[in-house]
């Protein structure tokens, strides 16, 4: 097997690892369970344009700890350096088991229901994927490049298209809503609405990606901030606008509690058979995205494998984590099979918020002690560091009154890790 050629990446790699990862099911899915109780359009859009302030704000702060710390593994490593290397181990656990692992299972899914491919059972078809993805990251790093390049620059663009389309033509969809401060402030204020960030939480999710091949940039003190900010803010952008385009040309009662809002959307602006091609296209880069959390997500595991016996058959040394990557493929087909698609999001959410709320706490340790004064420093200190802490911890404790039960399968998870932590150490 080829070694990884390490320091051969740019920022603009970067960016696009970035976007890929970021751009996934979520984007397409989330939106029908949003309006189950959000009902005022501009709330809707309030959420997801707050959900990119909230990456954004982490992005900053990531891109300081990233630059300070230089090492690959995100907050696995983050954290045992920070803090200790059991909130290290725990946080790596989140990301080992359902960080990178329900996000795959979960757009695997949806490109079973977008791709039209009838002959083939949805989760037969969404298992294949993911295991042809593997393949390709598991030969060499330089194909890895390439697959991944192409596969989001595709992606970008049919987005672009579908929201310019979606702006200039016209929508049969009467449901008009003029902005009415006092309903929009009591939809902000209620629980649903701290719910339905969990949701668009989890759609952000990826903002991060960068911060888990440190080591194989060029430049790390300017292409890891460009990569996690740039990709970030786009991505935003993005988000906002399809959003918009859904709200436009779907009405709420054929999108409330429905996955595939994005194939509503477009089959109303484009016909039934356009439309089904436009999802097809959808669907082809959902493959992306899976390539994207494909190839970084097992570095988590190979690192956690350096140090850790109970993983140690994850470490590949400089090879290609083939090991890490088929564990984490298994377990997205683990979850495919056994978990049901809102479950997996909620608690996949609350986690890893949890998780990424502490690096950024994290950053502020860093900067207050001066640890590494030549790294990249965020503007506007402390302004996005509390912002991302503010808003996670309500949302967090929100989530807990409203959905007790996902939040509860994400506590169980944190303590089977913890009972792994001290199961190592005894071994």
């Amino acid at each position: 097997m080829k070694r990884l050629i390490s320091a051969k990446l740019g920022w603009k790699t970067g960016t696009a690892i970035v976007i890929a990862n970021m751009i996934g099911a979520g984007v397409f899915t989330s939106l029908g369970y949003q309006l189950q109780d959000l009902q005022n359009n501009w709330t809707i859009i309030l959420v997801w344009a707050l959900g990119g302030l909230i990456a954004l704000s982490g992005a900053f702060s990531y891109a300081e700890v990233g630059t300070s710390i230089k090492e690959s593994g995100g907050e696995y490593i983050f954290l045992s350096k920070i803090f200790n290397p059991l909130i290290g181990y725990l946080s790596g656990w989140i990301s080992l088991t359902v960080g990178f692992a329900a996000p795959i299972a979960l757009s695997a899914i949806a490109f079973s229901k977008y791709s039209g491919i009838e002959f083939l059972d949805e989760k037969v078809l969404s298992i294949l994927v993911i295991l042809f993805i593997s393949i390709i990251h598991s030969i060499n790093s330089r194909t890895s490049v390439y697959f991944q390049n192409l596969s989001t620059f595709l992606k970008v663009g049919l987005i672009v298209i579908l929201i310019l389309c979606g702006l200039f033509i016209d929508s049969s969809i009467v449901q008009q809503q003029n902005f009415s401060f006092n309903q929009v402030r009591i939809e902000v204020l209620s629980i649903p609405f701290a719910v339905a960030l969990i949701y668009v939480s989890y759609s952000y999710t990826g903002w991060n990606a960068a911060s888990y091949i440190i080591q194989e940039f060029q430049n790390i003190k300017r292409d890891i901030p460009r990569a996690l900010i740039i990709g970030t803010a786009a991505v935003t952008i993005l988000y906002v606008l399809l959003q918009y385009i859904f709200l436009k040309h779907a009405s709420h009662e054929e999108l409330q509690g429905n996955v595939e809002v994005g194939a509503i959307a477009m089959r109303n602006m484009f016909g039934i058979k356009f439309g089904a091609w436009v999802n097809r296209g959808i669907a082809l880069f959902l493959v992306s995205s899976i390539s994207a959390m494909v190839w970084v997500g097992p570095r988590v595991g190979q690192k956690m494998g350096e140090k850790y016996k109970l993983w140690e058959f994850l470490d590949s040394g400089n090879k290609i984590p083939v090991n890490a990557i088929l564990f984490q493929s298994a377990l997205s087909i683990f979850m495919i099979i056994s978990g049901t698609f809102e479950q997996i999001l909620i608690y996949c959410g609350v986690l890893l918020t949890i998780s990424s709320t502490l690096v950024v706490v994290g950053s502020l340790i860093i900067r207050y002690k001066n640890s590494y004064p030549n790294a990249y420093k965020s503007p506007f200190f402390p302004l996005f560091h509390l912002i991302f802490i503010s808003i996670s911890i309500w949302m967090v404790s929100f989530a807990w009154f409203d959905k007790p039960f996902e939040c509860s399968i994400g506590l169980v998870n944190l303590i089977i890790g913890l009972g792994s932590f001290y199961i190592f150490k005894k071994v």
